[in-house]
């Protein structure tokens, strides 16, 4: 067989098992079992299929279709340009999390220290994003073993000079002296528990201690809120990740903490909009691929103070 022949025989076994975006990802998987990128592959479309490497072709291709992550079996995925070691162990970085990042970004341009914590880090994707690009002095906290050994990885093979902690993001707050801190940003587990067994089965593969967020979904909100927000310097700012109907929970939190002024700007289809000049900054977005790789939209939102 060529190697399109053994390339097409995957797409088909993917997309008979409906598998979104079969060419593409079939592409991928292709390309890690050949060991090309997407030029080589057009190249040697029609040179013989090496037998290893279509054999491991097809047993990446059984693993996708057993409900593996693509991004698990390739090992490793981009993030605003930047790519992170990925697994078993580790939450995926998603495309729509740059929007957050984009928002801190833009934020931290005006700062002089930059100084950030990263919450429930896991690969590090978003404070590996932001001391790269912004030059934030980003410490990235992480509790789990697996996680957090996907985070040095990642820090060390980007070149980046993020300080990886390995602690508990609740109680490591201590550490830090109150105004100390530009930026708190978290991409924390907000799913309810009750929820986690309708999740796509890609996703209940990644690790339930990155996704459960209690009961309500909000436990991790309501202790990084009542717990971080006196470590922030007048002016700074607290940035989160939200689930779906969740922006008014944590909005009445906030409240509750002395925050005001909310400013609520609502974004289809992932156009952002830019509102500085109010306390709280929300982002909805509806990117349709990533909702149904999570089996629900996602939220933005950040809080200045």
């Amino acid at each position: 067989m060529t190697v399109n022949e053994i390339y097409q025989s995957g797409l088909k076994l993917l997309e008979n098992s409906n598998i979104e975006n079969s060419k593409f990802e079939a592409q991928s998987l292709l390309q890690k079992a050949f060991s090309l990128d997407r030029v080589g592959f057009i190249m040697h479309k029609t040179d013989k299929a090496d037998e290893n490497c279509s054999h491991n072709f097809l047993n990446f291709i059984e693993k996708r279709i057993s409900g593996e992550p693509l991004q698990y079996i390739l090992g490793e995925w981009s993030f605003m340009g930047f790519d992170f070691k990925v697994g078993r162990g580790v939450l995926i970085p998603r495309d729509d999390t740059e929007v957050v990042v984009n928002l801190c970004i833009d934020f931290l341009e005006n700062r002089t220290d930059k100084k950030t914590v990263d919450l429930c880090s896991g690969s590090g994707a978003i404070a590996v994003a932001l001391d790269k690009i912004s030059g934030a002095k980003v410490t990235a906290v992480e509790i789990d073993e697996t996680a957090f050994s996907y985070l040095e990885t990642n820090v060390k093979e980007n070149n980046s000079s993020v300080k990886p902690v390995m602690a508990d993001a609740l109680e490591i707050c201590e550490t830090f002296a109150d105004g100390e801190l530009d930026l708190i940003v978290s991409n924390p587990p907000y799913i309810k528990s009750a929820d986690i067994e309708t999740l796509q089965k890609e996703v209940r593969l990644e690790p339930r201690l990155a996704l459960d967020g209690g009961e309500d979904g909000c436990d991790f909100y309501r202790e990084i809120v009542s717990r971080w927000s006196r470590k922030l310097k007048k002016g700074g700012a607290l940035a989160f990740e939200l689930g779906e109907n969740q922006a008014d929970a944590v909005k009445a939190l906030m409240t509750d903490k002395g925050f005001s002024d909310f400013k609520i700007s609502l974004d289809f289809g992932g156009v952002q909009s830019d509102y500085w000049d109010f306390a709280l900054i929300l982002e909805i977005l509806f990117d349709k691929i990533t909702a149904k790789l999570l089996h629900f939209p996602l939220t933005y939102f950040i809080i200045l103070v």
